[in-house]
């Protein structure tokens, strides 16, 4: 009685005799005597070539099977990518691999590690199924990116989405925000000219136009702070208090023009420049205070005796027409009687008769010139 072996056409048989490879088996029905020792591994062609537990070194030297296989050889500098059919089917590391070359056709891309980011030929809609072996890095609209491979600068990355592959070259891309910055020099202790201590809050703005310059300077932000402060000093230093609280556009023209004369050492460009706030201390606000009081109440005097003098001597002017004019003075006198009318709610008449009362009435209303 034999045993009887059926092969289908998906499938193909490896024979061994007492564990050693001895042939390569088509599809068919093979019949093997119970007593030989033999054993068939029966591989399904849709999947790659693989025997557990033996080597593929040890078929490829079957002219007939190798006939049937296509080996893929990848070395420790690349990765490999499979197309069954033009449609992805694995990604593959140092290694050497074989698949059956019957019923699909293979393709491979080959990935030079030496070369990580992704080439234009790697259609990006696989990255899902490539897992860990791909790291993304983002580049925002308003910034630009600093790509190094293994702390070497490669070149300078616009606004996107770049993807590399994780190999033994160390991939680091370095964003620099282009967008108008702040930088903010709050509370600064200086002394003006004539030793008065104040506390100073200034404020610049700048903007990131060389990335390649500014990465040569480390905390560069704490750099541009430090040559604020020196220029500040400077130029405060050489004013008077008085001076500084008059001439605070000034303060700001000077210090944007001195940080405008170093921004190519640092890559940026200083936009603005401004004096926020100047901070007295207690007594000297004290003092400063009583003396802007003192003058505002000059000036209140001042202009009190000003208003004073036009009113004296608008009156005197009408004095002087009134004198020269005796019409434009029973007019005066009229209106002033019309406004005490205004006055008064009602007229009572006391007495025998009204005569009396509207005779004084009438020499009151009567010009004094009989003739005018």
């Amino acid at each position: 009685m034999f045993t009887k072996i059926n092969i289908q056409s998906d499938q193909r048989g490896i024979l061994f005799q007492k564990g050693s490879y001895v042939r390569y088996l088509e599809p068919g029905v093979y019949r093997f005597s119970p007593f030989s020792d033999v054993k068939v591994e029966v591989l399904d062609i849709t999947k790659p070539f693989h025997v557990p537990g033996k080597d593929l070194e040890l078929f490829l030297h079957d002219e007939r099977l190798r006939a049937d296989l296509i080996v893929l050889d990848v070395s420790d500098a690349q990765l490999a990518l499979r197309y069954e059919d033009g449609k992805f089917a694995g990604l593959y590391r140092t290694g050497k691999y074989a698949f059956w070359n019957v019923l699909k056709q293979h393709t491979f891309v080959r990935v030079d590690l030496t070369k990580p980011e992704l080439t234009p030929q790697i259609d990006l809609a696989i990255l899902p199924h490539l897992g860990n072996s791909v790291q993304t890095f983002d580049v925002g609209a308003q910034e630009t990116g600093l790509l190094y491979y293994n702390n070497l600068l490669e070149r300078q990355l616009g606004p996107g989405k770049y993807h590399f592959w994780r190999s033994n070259v160390q991939v680091i891309v370095k964003t620099i925000d282009l967008r108008r910055l702040q930088l903010d020099l709050t509370g600064q202790e200086m002394l003006t000219q004539d030793k008065v201590p104040l506390r100073l809050n200034f404020v610049c703005q700048y903007q990131v136009t060389d990335p390649l310059q500014t990465i040569r300077i480390r905390t560069v932000e704490e750099q541009l702070y430090i040559t604020l402060q020196l220029v500040l000093r400077e130029y405060v230093g050489t004013l008077k208090l008085d001076e500084l609280l008059q001439m605070k556009r000034e303060v700001s023209d000077f210090v944007l023009q001195r940080l405008r004369e170093k921004q190519g050492d640092y890559g940026v460009e200083f936009l603005s420049a401004g004096v926020k706030d100047i901070i007295l201390p207690g007594d000297v606000k004290e003092i400063l205070n009583t003396v802007i009081l003192a003058e505002k109440r000059a000036q209140a005097n001042f202009i009190t005796r000003r208003e004073e003098t036009a009113a004296t001597r608008s009156l005197l002017n009408t004095a002087k027409l009134m004198d020269e004019n005796q019409t434009l003075l029973r007019l005066k006198e009229l209106e002033y009687l019309e406004k005490i009318c205004e006055k008064i709610g009602t007229i009572s008449l006391m007495g025998s008769s009204g005569g009396g009362l509207l005779e004084q009435l009438n020499m009151l209303l009567k010009p004094n010139n009989p003739g005018a």
